[in-house]
């Protein structure tokens, strides 16, 4: 039944701006949030619905009709931590809502008390979890017990100066300050008579820092389509990783200034068994990264199993000497093919499984490289460009394999399945269901 009452109508809108919030939030492309939004108020009678995406607005307009005013609602994007339990239950709304066994009432409700309620899992468990992912990572790199250890502490501290600052200070300085911390702790253990490797532990404080940008987001917007989205995003990720490489340059100037040796890391060949302890890392880096932004066990466990099979594929294309960037391609085709494939049984969006599994795969190592190059007076560009080549190819490589996810539809149109919200049909900017 179509809705007429102005009332009903900016009650159905608002409805669909606030699940729109949520998905941006935690990382959605701009054309799954605004094919949700279309379906939701499709859902709720609205017809002649037109919305807009953008990094910080969102916008919802009924066309004007006879007898009808054109009725709009914007709503200011919120930036917030990812929160993928919160995601989950959005996705379980959206979904109930479409097929009918909720009322749109009852969906107003269930999202305002997801939007205001707190995290469910203790704050201490969430930096624990941080620090996992770093010394997982640190295994992921070839480290022993000792650099996992440090890396882990490293981790906990970048956490725990985030939420300090949190709110406080633009995204940027909080990234400075990670990255000078996590190169101050590899400094303390250079400092000391510790057997263990501190480039090591800066690598995985960079890569940590790297997961937390939108990266994915800005790809898939400049890949369906939102230039406008996209630019702000990609920008929003240039400032975020310039401000790591500041604070890790800023920290390695204390090393130099210091007499402290980081060292450079070197990757040389990888053996069976080196190769399944990485494995085996990225599979708990993954994990752990899914619990410290609040994903059930079940989502985290996943997360792991893809997490592994994509390093596994990224040793071994790499071993084929194609090249890092060609690696990290590959294995982002199998991560983004992987996830849609499994998670419609664990019951979660795509995105929850792909981004935990890409953070090991993360060109933390490269970054490091070439800022400890161009330290030591040398050519380090080329080490950094070669990042940017990776994390292009991670970002572009999932958004491919999303589409290899679904397979060809009778009229010859390719598919392409969401990384959030329900599975509609697309047709340009207009959704239909």
């Amino acid at each position: 039944m179509a809705v007429s009452a102005p009332r009903e109508v900016y009650r159905s809108l608002d409805l669909a701006l606030r699940i729109g919030d949520l998905l941006l939030a935690s990382g959605g492309g701009a054309a799954d949030v605004e094919a949700t939004m279309l379906a939701v108020t499709h859902a709720c009678g609205l017809s002649g619905v037109d919305a807009d995406v953008t990094f910080t607005e969102l916008s919802l307009q009924q066309r004007s009709g006879i007898g009808r005013p054109a009725s709009i609602l914007v709503r200011r994007v919120r930036r917030r931590p990812a929160d993928y339990a919160e995601l989950i239950e959005v996705d379980r709304v959206v979904r109930d809502l479409l097929d009918g066994t909720t009322t749109r009432d009852e969906a107003r409700r269930r999202i305002a008390d997801i939007d205001s309620s707190d995290h469910r899992r203790a704050r201490w468990l969430v930096t624990v979890s941080w620090g996992a992912v770093g010394g997982s990572l640190a295994v992921t790199l070839g480290g022993g017990a000792v650099v996992s250890c440090l890396a882990f502490v490293a981790a906990c501290g970048i956490d725990l100066v985030g939420r300090a600052t949190r709110g406080r200070v633009p995204l940027f300085y909080q990234q400075i300050a990670g990255g000078f911390l996590a190169t101050l702790v590899a400094v303390g253990a250079a400092a000391t008579e510790v057997d263990a490797d501190p480039s090591l532990i800066v690598t995985a404080g960079i890569i940590i820092l790297l997961a937390g940008i939108g990266l994915m987001g800005a790809m898939a917007d400049a890949l369906t389509g939102y230039p406008l989205t996209a630019s702000a995003r990609l920008l929003d990720a240039l400032m975020a990783t310039t401000g790591v490489i500041a604070g890790v340059a800023a920290g390695l100037t204390v090393a130099e200034i210091s007499g402290a040796d980081l060292g450079r890391v070197e990757p040389g060949a990888t053996g069976l068994a080196q190769g399944s302890a990485m494995t085996l890392g990225a599979g708990l880096a993954a994990a752990a990264y899914g619990l410290a932004c609040y994903a059930p066990l079940r989502a985290a466990a996943a997360a792991a199993a893809v997490g592994a099979c994509g390093q596994a594929i990224f040793l071994a294309v790499e071993r084929l000497s194609l090249g890092q960037t060609w690696a990290a391609a590959v294995a982002a085709v199998a991560i983004g093919t992987l996830s849609h494939g499994i998670a419609g049984p664990v019951r979660v969006p795509p995105l929850v499984l792909i981004v935990p599994a890409v953070v090991p795969l993360l060109p933390g190592l490269s970054i490091y490289r070439g800022l400890a190059l161009l330290a030591e007076g040398e050519d380090g560009v080329l080490d950094l460009a070669a990042a940017g080549a990776t994390a292009v190819a991670l970002a572009a490589g999932v958004i491919l394999g999303q589409y290899l996810a679904q397979p060809i539809r009778r009229d010859g149109l390719l598919t392409s399945p969401p990384l959030v919200g329900p599975l509609l049909r697309r047709q340009g900017r207009r959704t239909r269901t």
